[in-house]
């Protein structure tokens, strides 16, 4: 018997077909639809606040110039990105369904009749059984929440909040632009409108200055609010951004696969297990990336951290359970 068949046969964790010990977002897509169905990223042509000068200029420290759309091309329409996703995708897995993901920049973060005529675009192509709109819960204006909350009704909608931290000092060491209360007051709104709205929350660890027990502190305050997802990013350092220029000058430091993959253990254990977990660690363009080389071995980082949970017996909401 592999040792992975006998991982997953003694596997206490129950939203699992596998030996994974988190509540992986294939696992659930598989269990919704019924078959295999992706994200397929999109690039709306949007900007953000703390770039247009709104809130700030430059960006988030770590974000290249394409806003987290380094995987779209952006002189397609809507349309032609995700039918050109499509066929790539069914390549490898005929028949699959797809949610257009709202990936570059903030997806919110225009006027509601922009973002409209932008989501029922995406919505007409065939296959598109959802929307993913990832944004920040500062560019959620009423008649924007209003609108996702009709949209629920009609797809399958998650929005994504970037927080990366709930710690307000390391927000302005990234040049976030918002607070930790400005955060919760989106997140609250978005939730009251609609339960049918499902929402992420993304944090980055490794971020400056933070050590485990703040990154520890940001999935404990996370994990209060019984988020629907949570996606767990690692801190990479992406040519041509500020993060680059301080990582250089020696004033910024990587996590080790060992570092990071020890902080999900933690993290994951204080997570509910109802949450479905969207990712354990993040993609930068390969010829952007400056560090920590070891992230590109992504199937390493994953391993790495399913063997940690099988080795420690432990796994997603272990500790959370322990504290109900």
């Amino acid at each position: 018997m592999s040792g992975h068949s006998s991982q997953r046969d003694t596997n206490p964790f129950p939203y699992s077909d596998s030996n994974k010990r988190y509540y992986t977002y294939d696992y659930f897509l598989r269990q919704k639809f019924g078959q295999k169905c992706a994200k397929l990223p999109v690039d709306a042509g949007f900007t953000c606040p703390n770039r247009d000068g709104s809130r700030g200029f430059g960006g988030c420290i770590y974000c290249s110039e394409r806003g987290s759309g380094d995987f779209c091309n952006k002189n397609q329409t809507i349309t032609e990105q995700l039918e050109s996703s499509f066929k790539m995708m069914r390549q490898k897995w005929a028949g699959a369904l797809g949610i257009a993901y709202f990936q570059a920049f903030t997806n919110t973060y225009a006027p509601c009749d922009v973002l409209r005529s932008k989501y029922e675009e995406a919505l007409r192509v065939p296959d598109i059984v959802g929307l993913d709109i990832a944004t920040r819960a500062d560019c959620l204006e009423q008649s924007t929440v209003e609108y996702l909350a009709e949209l629920a009704e009609r797809t399958y909608l998650t929005v994504e909040l970037g927080l990366q931290t709930v710690h307000d000092r390391t927000a302005k060491i990234i040049n976030r632009g918002h607070t930790f209360a400005e955060f919760l007051d989106g997140y609250t709104r978005l939730r009251n409108a609609s339960p049918k709205i499902n929402i992420a929350v993304h944090l980055i660890n490794g971020l400056p200055n933070e050590d485990t027990g703040m990154m520890l502190e940001s999935a404990r305050k996370v994990a209060s609010l019984r988020p629907d997802m949570v996606k767990l990013h690692l801190l990479y350092i992406v040519e041509g951004t500020r993060l680059c220029e301080l990582y250089r000058a020696g004033e910024v430091d990587c996590l080790t696969l060992d570092e990071y993959t020890d902080i999900l253990v933690g993290q994951l254990e204080l997570l509910p297990p109802e949450t479905v977990i969207g990712r354990v660690t993040g993609d930068a363009p390969g010829d952007s990336l400056s560090a920590p080389l070891w992230s590109k071995k992504k199937l390493v980082v994953m391993n790495t951290l399913d063997q940690k949970l099988y080795e420690r017996n432990t796994w997603q909401g272990r500790l959370q359970q322990q504290r109900l």
